[in-house]
C-alpha cells in the first residue's frame, strides 16, 4: 500500500497542534483527521481518535507496524515543512 497523496492544513493559532493532515493511499483510500503536534522531542503525528466511554482516546485508524508509522510520520512531517514554505491554507496534489 502507497501514500499517494498527503494533504496539510496549518493551524494558525498557538498551541501544540501545528497541522491536520489527510493521507490518500493508493489513490483509493484516505485518512483524514491526522494531527501535527509539537511535543518535547520534536514534531510527531496523532492519528484520528475518539473519546470512549471511561475518558481515554482510542485511535480510529492507525498503522499495525512501528515501521508503517514511521513512514506516515515521515511523509506528513515532510508535508508540514513544505507547508510552512508556502503562503497556501492547504499543501498536497
Amino acid at each position: 500500500m502507497e501514500i499517494t497523496n498527503v494533504r496539510v492544513r496549518k493551524i494558525a493559532k498557538e498551541g501544540k497542534m501545528k497541522a491536520v493532515a489527510s493521507v490518500t493511499l493508493d489513490d483509493e483510500f484516505v485518512v483524514h483527521d491526522i494531527k501535527v503536534i509539537e511535543g518535547d522531542k520534536g514534531l510527531f503525528i496523532a492519528m484520528p481518535s475518539k473519546k470512549a466511554t471511561d475518558g481515554e482516546y482510542r485511535d480510529i485508524a492507525h498503522p499495525i507496524n512501528s515501521s508503517v508509522r514511521e513512514r506516515w510520520q515521515r511523509e506528513i512531517i515532510k508535508a508540514y515543512e513544505e507547508a510552512l514554505l508556502s503562503p497556501d491554507e492547504v499543501v498536497g496534489d
